[in-house]
């Protein structure tokens, strides 16, 4: 009889469910100043530290190897779309960011409180013990690396070096679906365990919850204002064309990954009448680099977890922010959740994001993450059809 794996969503939710259950166990129960319990949260606080130092280890890494081989694989395309394709992608996800912003500027204020110190000492709960384990370099040295080195395999044809980051490519890809990806819903359970034995927990649940629906509905909107545009521009009613996507956004919803649901994707787009050299472009080429969903998740979570810190989100901190994830983020759909992770480098170093509010940031995208990858594949069919008018008056020219 075939075993049913459970989905990463569903893990997710079991554990966060079991980690506020046991961190409620103190209260439930009268434990505060049990041995027993406060063992049981100092051990699960001491693994989301070392998966944390984990993390902020690997992420420099993952920038070096990801954004460069994204950025080689792109110069090499000589498609004369491309140039129209990348802008509308790139555009499209600093837009998101920018109204995702404008959106928590005048909605979050009076949705999120700031979460005030709970009566239980949190030093009771402490990690305990830490390993240290700097990561090689800083997040914007691996940027400027990743740069240097994918725009300059781009332009010198190094087929060698090439090769060799694409195998650390590899090995962190491997590194992130076999270690990271599978122990996501045990950190996650560790860190509300933690929040709930503190006495924290239904304020943070409520700054959780309240994030959760601002940003499916902001995707859902940036999905319509992008098919909006594109009847706009190719002076068509192209919301008829949802009904077919609907296949496409599901497999979204269920894989989590942009480039997985790049076949169904491509047999939606050409059903709504995008032309098949089109399509083949376009819906591949924006499973990699158009990241609308996850750019709405990331700046609206991390506005919200600002305020509930008592810090104000700033249109200066956020513009820099938004300018970089578009970059940052090229080639990580790839792996579920990979936006977040190529992501969490500029979260800490460009917001001030500390180890706690990083691990929020964390849980909450993993959590929305297979509806902003709905979100990224239901606007790169949008952007098919704007290139494909183009390439179609170009050619009547």
């Amino acid at each position: 009889m075939k075993k049913h794996k459970l989905g990463l969503l569903s893990r997710l939710l079991l554990g966060i469910v079991c980690g506020m259950l046991l961190g409620s166990l103190g209260d439930l129960l009268h434990m505060q100043d049990n041995p027993a319990f406060v063992g049981m949260v100092r051990l699960f606080a001491t693994f989301t530290t070392l998966f944390s130092t984990f993390l902020n280890f690997i992420i420099p890494l993952l920038i070096i190897s990801f954004v460069s081989i994204g950025l080689a694989d792109l110069g090499k395309k000589a498609n004369r779309l491309f140039g129209i394709t990348l802008l509308l992608a790139y555009g499209s996800t600093v837009i998101s960011g920018l109204l995702a912003y404008c959106t928590g500027k005048a909605i979050l204020p009076n949705l999120i409180s700031e979460i005030t110190d709970s009566a239980t000492d949190s030093a009771a709960f402490e990690t305990l013990f830490t390993i240290e384990a700097e990561p090689v370099c800083g997040v914007m040295t691996a940027l400027i690396l990743a740069f240097l080195l994918g725009l300059g395999i781009a332009n010198s044809k190094s087929t060698t070096l090439l090769g060799c980051i694409r195998d650390l490519q590899d090995i962190i890809t491997l590194a992130l679906n076999k270690i990271i990806i599978p122990l996501i819903p045990f950190y996650i359970a560790g860190l509300f365990c933690k929040i709930a034995a503190e006495g924290e927990l239904l304020s943070t649940i409520q700054v959780f919850i309240k994030l959760f629906i601002l940003i499916l509905v902001c995707q859902w909107i940036y999905i319509a204002l992008q098919h909006l545009t594109a009847s706009l521009i190719c002076r068509d009613n192209k919301f008829k064309g949802i009904k077919n996507l609907a296949p496409a956004y599901f497999t979204a919803l269920g894989t989590q990954s942009s480039a997985s649901t790049i076949p169904v994707n491509l047999d939606c787009t050409k059903k709504n009448g995008v032309r098949n050299y089109i399509a083949d472009f376009v819906i591949p080429l924006c499973a990699t680099i158009h990241l609308a969903g996850d750019t709405i998740c990331l700046v609206l979570g991390s506005m919200g977890i600002l305020l509930a810190n008592g810090i104000t989100p700033t249109l200066s901190m956020f513009i820099p922010f938004i300018l970089m994830l578009g970059i940052t983020m090229v080639a990580a759909p790839g792996v579920p959740g990979g936006g977040v992770m190529a992501a969490l480098g500029l979260i800490s170093s460009m917001l001030g994001f500390t180890e706690p509010m990083q691990q929020l940031i964390i849980s909450l995208h993993f959590s929305q993450d297979s509806f902003g990858t709905a979100c990224n594949i239901s606007g790169d069919q949008a952007i098919a059809y704007i290139v494909d008018h183009v390439d179609r008056r170009v050619e009547r020219k």
